[in-house]
């Protein structure tokens, strides 16, 4: 099950939506939709969560806690809107388009897919805009 909390003013427009393509993601990588909870937050929420549970004192879009079992797709997704909003704009790409990205990215890292070397990178990255392709809004 995939579901959203806010801890900030932002509002994620139709979750159904939203959620029903971040399942697609989990299925289309072969593995199993566990307990997915993103939380919607601002810099000082998440920076809190960095600096008490990573030790880490910088700002950042998005920190993921991985209760993944298995093929058991499960953990507690941080975004924090701001950044997003920021990174959006330095990427100059608009905030729907970051905000998927970030929303994908945390559910690849939980897949398997890594980020701390350019060639992970690089495979992230590739993953990221498949997955975003996947997203489709019934008209």
């Amino acid at each position: 099950m995939i579901s959203f909390n806010y801890e900030s003013d932002f509002i994620l427009d139709q979750e159904p939506v939203y959620a029903s393509w971040i399942e697609t993601i989990i299925l289309s990588e072969n593995k199993t939709v566990g307990e997915i909870s993103y939380v919607f937050c601002d810099d000082e929420y998440l920076h809190n969560i960095n600096m008490q549970y990573l030790n880490h004192d910088t700002l950042t879009d998005i920190i993921s806690f991985d209760y993944t079992e298995g093929d058991i797709i499960s953990g507690d997704i941080f975004v924090s809107i701001e950044r997003v909003k920021d990174n959006a704009i330095d990427f100059k790409v608009s905030f729907e388009e970051e905000l998927k990205r970030v929303l994908a990215h945390g559910v690849l890292h939980y897949c398997g897919y890594k980020d701390k070397t350019n060639a992970d990178t690089t495979l992230m990255r590739t993953k990221e805009n498949e997955k975003i392709k996947l997203f489709h809004v019934e008209l």
